[in-house]
């Protein structure tokens, strides 16, 4: 049988030349009422010849772009001659959750990004977290998420927060032979896989999967329960568990800081997407009234939260969606497809334009913009912008959601009991282990990085593991 190591024998030119296997999915006339995914899924002729296109890069970019470094051109070998559960035991040799990164992750800015096939624009890059969904898919229908078989001993690790970061700790951990209690602030488990991200990019049986995957293997959660003073990491030492993961994410809304923001019918982006996209049962008693819209909807902000908010708008029944966005589109952090969907589902994009105040004597009903232009490049190399004197204009709403960014929870503070901090709140880590000043005490994912990627959060809770794994065993 044909190895990889005979894979500089294949007629590249030849792959090159393939063309891009078809993305089925659903039409926006469908979609936008309902909440089911968009993308339908590869069958497996067409997920086979998909993972043809394929050209085996000895240098593998696309691995190396990957913050997990799944071995791609591995799974697509297996994947291209049939053989999709050895494809997806590939991805899981460093991904806990390859069916969700394969749904979230941006991978036009990481793997498929790097992708030789798509280098200068010659073609389109192989999808590859199409791919990876598909495999992963596949392999959960037909064999079910793999179990640990290591005996879970003493002491127990404990976990805060059962978002990316604290599952893919979670998952390691019970594989490494530990223990593990997981404690979250929402009643049910999956943090913002389950409470930030909506059913048509995430399905929730997916995370349902996935919690009973560790609830199988040992794992306990307990929800509901937010770490407060007397409930502090400190606590959590004393009463035995062997060390801390903390991992509860920056999930705090930013404010814009302009007059009528606490106006009826503004809501931040968290609250608007747990209350739309989920049913009262799962939702903490703050959020459990209906969402009513309104005909128009302005949602202020640019990155894929945004996304997620006009596109629920629309499912909600707003006649009118608007996404207003400071700088130009091509300084958009979210993914393309993205905003293709949102395009396609009939939202509108005014692009240079910032809120100057949200008007209205209770209830919002406009907000008053002024355009922007582009400047030089900030810290981070984005076009910072600034104002367009005499450009103001009104753009009417029912309906306000800001999606400006998060960050962490400052109320938290006094729970992390001496955890060194920043001063935005961000928790000072050992970048290699996820160390805290506190022994015992490690944290990662959001909660040290500021807002970022779920695939981020995983590879920290990964990386966490292994150093709390270590740690126990030295102090054993």
């Amino acid at each position: 049988m044909q190895s990889r190591t005979t894979s500089l024998a294949l007629d590249r030119k030849e792959r090159l030349a393939t063309p891009p296997q078809p993305a089925p999915r659903q039409p926006a006339v469908e979609r936008t009422h309902n909440w089911n995914e968009v993308f339908l899924g590869f069958d497996p002729d067409s997920a086979r010849a998909e993972a043809q296109r394929c050209i085996q890069c000895p240098a593998a970019p696309c691995t190396k772009a990957c913050p997990l470094h799944n071995d791609i051109p591995g799974a697509f070998w297996h994947l291209e001659r049939g053989d999709t559960l050895s494809a997806a035991e590939v991805f899981r040799q460093t991904s806990n959750m390859p069916e969700i990164c394969g749904r979230v992750c941006p991978q036009e800015k990481l793997c498929e990004g790097a992708c030789v096939v798509g280098r200068n624009g010659r073609a389109k890059p192989v999808q590859i977290g199409k791919l990876e969904q598909f495999c992963a898919d596949f392999q959960r229908r037909h064999q079910g998420l793999p179990l640990a078989t290591v005996a879970p001993s003493t002491p127990t690790v404990a976990i805060v927060g059962a978002g990316p970061a604290g599952l893919a700790a979670a998952e390691e951990l019970v594989r490494l032979g530990h223990a593990v209690t997981v404690l979250d602030a929402w009643p049910r488990p999956g943090g913002t896989l389950r409470y930030g991200i909506p059913s048509f990019k995430l399905d929730k049986t997916i995370i349902d999967a996935k919690v009973a995957q560790l609830e199988a293997m040992g794992v306990e959660f307990v929800t509901s329960m937010r770490l407060h003073p007397e409930l502090g990491v400190r606590h959590l030492l004393d009463v035995g568990y062997g060390a801390v993961f903390l991992a509860f994410g920056a999930v705090s809304g930013n404010r814009l800081g302009i007059p009528g923001e606490d106006l009826s019918g503004v809501h931040g982006a968290t609250e608007f997407l747990v209350r739309a996209n989920l049913s009262p049962s799962e939702l903490p008693a703050a959020f459990q009234n209906p969402l009513s819209v309104g005909e128009r909807v302005i949602v202020i902000g640019g990155g894929d939260t945004a996304m997620d908010c006009v596109r629920s708008a629309v499912r909600l029944g707003a006649k009118t969606v608007s996404c207003v966005y400071r700088r130009s589109e091509a300084e958009m952090p979210g993914r393309k497809e993205e905003r293709q969907y949102a395009r396609e589902e009939g939202v509108q994009f005014h692009f240079l334009a910032a809120p100057l105040r949200l008007l209205g004597e209770v209830s919002v009903g406009a907000v008053e913009f002024i355009g922007m232009e582009l400047a030089e490049p900030d810290a981070r190399g984005r076009r910072s912008v600034r104002p367009v004197a005499g450009s103001e204009f009104t753009i009417a709403a029912d309906t306000v959601v800001v999606a400006a960014g998060y960050h962490v929870d400052e109320t938290m503070a006094e729970a992390l009991e001496g955890v060194e901090t920043r001063s935005d709140g961000v928790v000072v880590v050992n970048s290699e282990t996820g160390a805290t000043n506190v022994p015992g005490v490690f944290a990662g994912g959001d909660l040290t990085s500021g807002p970022d990627l779920v695939v981020t959060a995983v590879a920290a809770g990964r990386r966490a593991a292994r150093a709390i794994h270590e740690y126990i065993g030295a102090a054993g």
